[in-house]
Formats: C-alpha cells, sequence, structure tokens
C-alpha cells in the first residue's frame, strides 16, 4: 500500500502525529548515513569492489562463478567472518579468505557498528530523535518548562491538534512520558542555549510560551528567541505584576503574572461567583464570570444597557425564570434570583461583585 494511502485510513490528529514520524525517521536515517558517510563508503568500495575483483580473479583461475553478485555475496560473508563453503586453492584467491576478514574488523571499527545501533535503536539516542521529529514541523509552538502547568498548556494545545515541542533543562520523567503519550516531542537541554532552541526549531516556529518559575530566566530566554526569529510571538509567565505590564508595553510580549492570575479567581471565589482564567484580547486581560443577583443588590432593576455603561463589561448571558438568553436586549431589566454572566477585566468584575 503506498505510504499516501496509508495515512488517508488514519484519524487527522494520529495521522499527522504518523506522518511526523514517517518524516523523521527518513531525515534521522539522512543525518546518520550522512554523519558516517566515510565508513559507509569504505563498507561499499570493500564489498562491492573486492567482489567484482574476486569474480574477475576467479575467472582468470578457472573456477568462474555464476555472477558478480555471488561474489560480492561472497566478499560480504568473508567481511563478517562468516563460514564459506569451499577454500579455493589459487594463491590469490585464498588471499581474499584472509585479507577480508581484517578489513571487515576495521571496518567495523571506524563506526558501521556503532551506525547500525544507532539507526535500529532510536530510543536509546532519546534527545537526537526527538530533534528529528521537532526538524519536521513548521509553525509550531515551543514551550520551555514542562512543570505542571506547562504540561497542562500542552495538553490543551495538543488537544487543538497544535505541533507543540517542550524544551526542558531537568524533566521529571513521569511528565515526560505523559507529554511523549500525548505526542508532544520533549528536547532535554537549557533553553537559555541558542542550540537548545535551534534544536527546537526556533527560526520555523510561529509564538514560544515559557512557563518557568525563574522571571530572569524566562526573560532571557524571550530576548533570544525574540533575537533569533524576529517575528515570533512570546507568551511568557512572570511573577511580578509591574513586571508584566513593563514587558508589555517595551517588548510587545504577552506576559502573564501569577498573582495577577490568581487574585481575581481567588477574589471572585470568596465571593460566589463563578470565573475563568484570564485570556488577553488587544494587550487586555478578560475573565467571564457568572454570578445571581442578590437580594440586597445595586444591579436590581439596572437595564442590560446601564449595567454595561456603568461597569464596563459585556453582559452574554441572562438567565430569567430558568429561561436562559445568550442575547439579551439591552432595556431587559435586572431582577432578584437572575443569573447573569459578564465579560471584563478582573477589576470591573471585583467591582460589580461588590456592587452585587
Amino acid at each position: 500500500m503506498p505510504v499516501a494511502h496509508f495515512f488517508a485510513f488514519i484519524l487527522p490528529d494520529q495521522r499527522r502525529k504518523h506522518w511526523h514520524r514517517f518524516q523523521a525517521s527518513w531525515r534521522d536515517t539522512s543525518l546518520l548515513i550522512r554523519e558516517f558517510g566515510w565508513p559507509l563508503f569504505l563498507f561499499a568500495l570493500a564489498v562491492i569492489g573486492g567482489g567484482v575483483l574476486y569474480f574477475l580473479l576467479s575467472r582468470h583461475a578457472g573456477v568462474p562463478l555464476q555472477n558478480p553478485f555471488e561474489a560480492i555475496y561472497l566478499v560480504m560473508a568473508l567481511t563478517f567472518l562468516q563460514p564459506v563453503d569451499k577454500f579455493p586453492n589459487t594463491w590469490y584467491l585464498e588471499i581474499f579468505y584472509f585479507v577480508m576478514p581484517v578489513i571487515g574488523i576495521i571496518i567495523l571499527a571506524h563506526g558501521i557498528t556503532d551506525f547500525g545501533v544507532m539507526l535500529f535503536n532510536r530510543r536509546g539516542r532519546s534527545k537526537e530523535w526527538q530533534v528529528a521529529i521537532t526538524s519536521t514541523y513548521n509553525n509550531h509552538i515551543i514551550m520551555v518548562g514542562l512543570g505542571h502547568l506547562g504540561f497542562r498548556v500542552a495538553r490543551d494545545l495538543s488537544g487543538m491538534a497544535q505541533d507543540v515541542v517542550i524544551v526542558e533543562k531537568n524533566p521529571q520523567a513521569d511528565l515526560v512520558a505523559s507529554a511523549k503519550d500525548l505526542g508532544v516531542p520533549v528536547i532535554q537541554d537549557d533553553a537559555s542555549r541558542e542550540n537548545a532552541l535551534e534544536s527546537a526549531g526556533i527560526r520555523r516556529a510561529r509564538a514560544i510560551i515559557l512557563c518557568t518559575q525563574n522571571d530572569a530566566l524566562n526573560l532571557k530566554i524571550a530576548l533570544k528567541a525574540r533575537h533569533l526569529n524576529p517575528t515570533i510571538q512570546v507568551v511568557l509567565r512572570i511573577f511580578d505584576d509591574d513586571f508584566a505590564q513593563a514587558l508589555q508595553e517595551q517588548f510587545n510580549f504577552i506576559a502573564f503574572s501569577a498573582t495577577g492570575m490568581a487574585a481575581p479567581a481567588f477574589a471572585a471565589a470568596a465571593a460566589g461567583v463563578d470565573i475563568t482564567r484570564p485570556i488577553t484580547v488587544e494587550g487586555t486581560s478578560l475573565c467571564l464570570a457568572r454570578f445571581q443577583v442578590k437580594n440586597p443588590s445595586r444591579l436590581t432593576n439596572l437595564t442590560i444597557e446601564e449595567v454595561e455603561q456603568k461597569y464596563n463589561v459585556s453582559v452574554v448571558l441572562l438567565r430569567h425564570n430558568d429561561h436562559s438568553d445568550l442575547h439579551p436586549a439591552s432595556g431587559t431589566c435586572l431582577s432578584i434570583e437572575d443569573t447573569i454572566a459578564i465579560l471584563g477585566g478582573p477589576s470591573e468584575i471585583n467591582r460589580i461583585t461588590r456592587d452585587n
């Protein structure tokens, strides 16, 4: 069955992963052939050249073989110390039986054995194999840091059929195994080194996500990534609110403050509000929050339009008497026990929660 037909019978996400592995195998083999080119050339010269020479000499000695291929097979057997059926009686043919094993040992010592081991034991070369898979990616996402946050991000991106490459200096074995189960290559290296970013395909990537717990390291890698790929989108985790704001303004990085992300969720949860994690739209952090109008509440009898203008939010759902409206009319008034969902910034959500 042709390769294209084989991949056509696989589900799209699986087909994408299988195709990357097929490409990786081809590129990995090509790199190995390039690396061991000289020993392979010597091996081919010894076997093919020696076989042709043996065939010509055997004809001269009056004991010709059937064809050159039989002579090449004989020389290959001698090269790898394999027994043969009949020892020749001509002195110059006898030399082959003693010289070829010596040549075989020399060639094996110069890398043929290593070539075979590396070719058939890709798992033993974990980093090289992961880099080979990565070399098949284009327009992918690089993620630095395989902690629990990094793994969740990688899992979500993989679930959206995005190509992701993880770079982690000291990965946890269980997280590496879980990431590989998702089909995400993990390169064990220091991402602050340019070579590590190059191995991850930084020049072909469209975005890099920095999830380490070290602000200085995240910034260092972000600047290096932008230097290697000026158009790459940089998303980084920063623990300081002011620092995150400055990075967004000065470098056009998308910087998420760990404390800034957590605080609205804690405050809203304490107030009985369901709130999602923030998303960034045009540099503004927005959350989706849902809550019930209490008694008493300053929101009672306000219209949808008045709520949106007063609190600078967007009302995206109104539930009244078990009836949900995803597009409530602007003139609709809020009543006690109504449930509304709003889209807005953390401070706006906190203000409307307080007035409720």
